[in-house]
């Protein structure tokens, strides 16, 4: 199930969400805590549910327009990978056409962003030509959080498959990627923010234009259930108590601002703004 791109208007800067699938397979493995009882105290929570109920997941890039340039932020899963989940193993997905659909050129992208360097984030930096792993986007520089790259170059590789081997080296191989700091400025419109705990390298992606803003969140929270419980960690998370806080953070700073929260994994309207709601938060769209 894949669904059409939408747009968000930020000052001067467009932002564009291009979907490579949504699922409810795997909201209920990394948030256990989401059981029928909590999920169904939560009245604001049904656009981003299935009709049963279930935790619905975009897995999708937002490409950014601004200042001249196309920056992609996280390319996904890809097609053509070994990877651990069987639906993503060697997935045939229509990204690329529906990335052409929603007007952008592979050669027109000078930026990618990954957020961090998990399977679902890193996939289409790179595709299968010819049997070998090339980068998807080949007149474009990718940015990496430095201490991001460090902690998975120390990293073996996991049962979700060899991501750093097929997704990010190649693109050291091919000398199209900087390491930056978890603040770094893209221009003066986009910058990194760092928001570890989800893994010690994760940034999320603050954009300002003409005194409006928004953040693209990416795994800082997965899906908006945890902006009603903000305490819940995922089981992917490298260090449940240090994503915790950042999220807290994140939510106390941000909640009754007219910042617009555009979720990496936010299905449905995908982006809004943060209100408090009682001693926890919501998200109006």
């Amino acid at each position: 199930m894949t669904d059409g791109p939408l747009r968000w208007q930020v000052g001067d800067v467009r932002i564009t969400r291009v979907v490579e699938l949504t699922s409810a397979t795997i909201g209920h493995y990394i948030l256990p805590q989401a059981n029928a009882d909590n999920i169904g105290a939560v009245d604001w929570i049904g656009p981003f549910l299935t009709d049963d109920g279930k935790l619905l997941m975009s897995f999708h890039s937002l490409v950014v327009e601004s200042l001249g340039q196309t920056i992609v932020v996280d390319t996904c899963i890809g097609n053509d990978k070994v990877r651990g989940y069987p639906r993503w193993d060697r997935m045939q997905s229509k990204f690329l056409d529906d990335f052409a659909e929603a007007g952008f050129a592979l050669e027109a992208v000078d930026t990618v962003l990954c957020t961090h360097m998990h399977v679902d984030h890193v996939g289409w930096n790179t595709r299968l030509v010819d049997g070998r792993w090339q980068p998807t986007f080949g007149a474009a520089r990718y940015l990496y959080a430095r201490d991001e790259w460090r902690h998975w170059r120390e990293q073996p590789s996991d049962d979700t498959g060899p991501i750093i081997e097929d997704s990010v080296q190649p693109i050291f191989d091919a000398g199209l990627a900087d390491l930056v700091d978890a603040d770094a400025a893209v221009n003066d419109e986009v910058r990194l923010v760092p928001t570890p705990g989800h893994t010690p390298g994760h940034v999320s992606v603050a954009i300002r234009s003409r005194g409006e803003e928004a953040v693209i969140t990416g795994d800082m929270i997965h899906h908006p259930c945890q902006i009603a419980y903000p305490d819940w960690s995922t089981t992917a998370d490298s260090d449940q108590d240090w994503a915790r806080d950042t999220r807290k953070s994140f939510l106390d700073r941000h909640a009754d601002s007219p910042v617009l929260v555009i979720g990496t994994h936010f299905a449905g309207p995908t982006a809004g703004r943060l209100v408090r709601d009682g001693d926890r938060y919501r998200l109006d769209v």
